[in-house]
């Protein structure tokens, strides 16, 4: 659920107080200073995913300061990615200054001191991310943050266009789905700043677990795809397709059998639920499921549960509630 939180419906010379206040509350205790004689409106709307809160923030020309005085107070525990959408901003720390402009991004960590200046009216989504989730070295926090980051190309580039779909999209996720997008946040944020400060290994263990569980859930979100294969879901990662066979191959399986598993799970679910109204047929179920082929399809499944999908759809509907069924041989 999305909190709209402004200033607009305040005169303007109630506006600064009340915009120190949200400002915040909504992040962490900072100091803003306004730069219009008369303030402009402010608007924040924020959102949760798990232990990731995102916050659009549109208001006019200012400077937030974060002293150590403000750190004392707290939140020193927050990393804030904030993605640029409309105007410029000037950040300041650790003896770096970033520029950003629409389409980039910058990384500000609450727990030593930082100044962002915004000189006109502007749009930004902000990303507090708690530093623990990212399980990196503290000295490449500090190489990423005051620094650049260009959302066009590269890594900094899949992490700005995940970031800004995952802004759009966050108050439709469900609890669940919103807590596994919020690891996912992380894990792609660590591998920036590792390769940011110089450090990254793409065959280190960490990262090779990072990357499966990004792949394998890209996987489940296109299982009804029949074109989905190994030279797919390498590009949409960014990898090489023998990179991504390693990957698979650490967990005793290849790309081909992990997605022939999952679709075959997955009829095998929707053949045996309880219909209202019709009973699908094996093959709409099949091609839901990214299946071409009735007849590649029921070898598959009879060499996967021990008969054919139409013996399982008609003994399904004669089991009683929670009885089980035949033994999943797939993942064998």
């Amino acid at each position: 659920m999305s909190v709209i939180r402004s200033t607009l419906a305040l005169p303007p010379g109630e506006r600064a107080e009340y915009w120190h206040e949200l400002v915040s509350g909504t992040f962490i205790p900072l100091d803003v200073r306004l730069h219009e004689p008369v303030p402009s409106a402010g608007t924040i709307t924020s959102r949760r995913l798990g232990p990731l809160q995102i916050s659009e923030v549109e208001a006019g020309p200012q400077t937030v300061d974060r002293s150590a005085r403000r750190i004392a107070q707290g939140g020193e525990e927050y990393l804030t990615v904030t993605l640029q959408q409309r105007g410029s901003a000037r950040l300041t720390q650790g003896g770096r200054q970033a520029v950003a402009g629409p389409g980039t991004f910058t990384c500000s960590d609450a727990g030593r001191p930082y100044r962002r200046e915004q000189p006109g009216t502007f749009r930004f989504t902000a990303f507090r991310v708690p530093k623990a989730s990212l399980g990196v070295p503290d000295g490449d926090l500090r190489t990423a943050t005051g620094t650049l980051f260009d959302g066009a190309s590269g890594t900094s580039g899949l992490v700005a266009a995940y970031l800004g779909r995952l802004a759009e999209q966050a108050a439709g996720f469900d609890p669940h789905t919103a807590h596994r997008l919020a690891l996912t946040t992380s894990d792609l944020l660590a591998v920036l700043f590792r390769e940011r400060g110089g450090r990254l290994d793409p065959q280190a263990p960490e990262h090779a677990h990072g990357m499966l569980t990004r792949v394998q859930e890209y996987v489940l979100l296109h299982l009804g795809d029949p074109a989905l294969g190994p030279e797919r879901i390498a590009a949409a990662h960014h990898i090489s397709v023998r990179y991504l066979h390693k990957l698979f191959r650490t967990g005793g399986t290849t790309v081909g059998r992990w997605i022939l598993r999952e679709r075959l799970e997955r009829c095998r679910r929707e053949l045996a639920r309880p219909a209202a109204r019709s009973v699908p047929t094996v093959a709409a179920v099949a091609q839901r499921w990214g299946f071409v082929s009735p007849s590649h399809f029921s070898r598959a499944f009879r060499a996967a549960y021990g008969m054919t999908p139409r013996e399982w759809q008609a003994a399904a509907r004669l089991r009683p509630a929670g009885a089980p069924g035949p033994s999943d041989r797939a993942s064998r």
